[in-house]
């Protein structure tokens, strides 16, 4: 016997604009309020230290030195630069390319030497065009 004969099934029916507009609200809402970090024209990759040893004389093509000091004095592949200005130091680092395109910098910084002077150099390079730069570092002999 079926009693249920004359009454219909009711669905639960799911109304979808107003789960949109939840979610819709819910977007803007993490889109207003995340932070977007501005990342730095410069490309930098620091390096990492292991055991091995490194030739420390291997030619690196393509690449300039520059040396910081813990005086805050600059030298350019081994050629001392008069003036600590920013402007200076990048046209220094024009005349030490060479007409290489997108030379390495390899920044040797004294421990003791200032952040503003390491700035410095990196300003210098994003003023010339140069966005390849690495920091030289020296393993520990801890073992």
């Amino acid at each position: 016997m079926n009693f249920q004969r004359g009454k219909q099934s009711n669905e639960p029916e799911i109304n979808l604009i107003p789960m949109i507009d939840v979610l819709l609200v819910i977007l803007i809402f993490l889109v207003v309020t995340t932070t977007y970090s501005k990342f730095a024209e410069l490309e930098i990759s620091l390096p990492e230290t292991n055991a091995e040893k490194v030739d420390k004389n291997a030619e690196k093509p393509n690449s300039i030195d520059i040396t910081v000091n813990a005086l805050g004095e600059y030298t350019i592949n081994l050629a001392p630069v008069k003036s600590a200005s920013i402007e200076s130091l990048r046209d220094a680092l024009l005349t030490a390319a060479k007409g290489h395109e997108d030379p390495f910098i390899i920044i040797n910084a004294d421990a003791k030497a200032t952040h503003q002077s390491v700035i410095t150099v990196m300003e210098a390079a994003r003023l010339a065009g140069y966005n390849k730069i690495t920091f030289t570092t020296e393993t520990s002999n801890t073992q």
